[in-house]
């Protein structure tokens, strides 16, 4: 499934960014500092009981983001 979004991706899910949307540009600064950019691996680990946030692992951090943030990251489902 390459070039889906991570909004898309299930728990469990690891996936390699590819790309992510210029904008919003405050958005983008602010992934790119956790440490989620093009090249990056990312593990989905879990959503939170509504389905929003959702919890990645990148690197050796937890971050938790929106749905709405993850559908301007490209992602390739491994």
């Amino acid at each position: 499934m390459p070039g889906t979004t991570l909004s898309t991706a299930k728990s469990g899910d690891h996936c390699v960014v590819l790309e992510i949307a210029s904008e919003p540009a405050e958005l983008k600064s602010r992934l790119y500092s956790l440490g989620i950019i093009p090249g990056s691996i990312l593990k989905l680990l879990r959503f939170a009981p509504l389905g929003d946030p959702m919890q990645v692992k990148v690197g050796g951090s937890f971050i938790s983001i929106r749905k709405s943030e993850a559908a301007i990251i490209t992602v390739d489902i491994q």
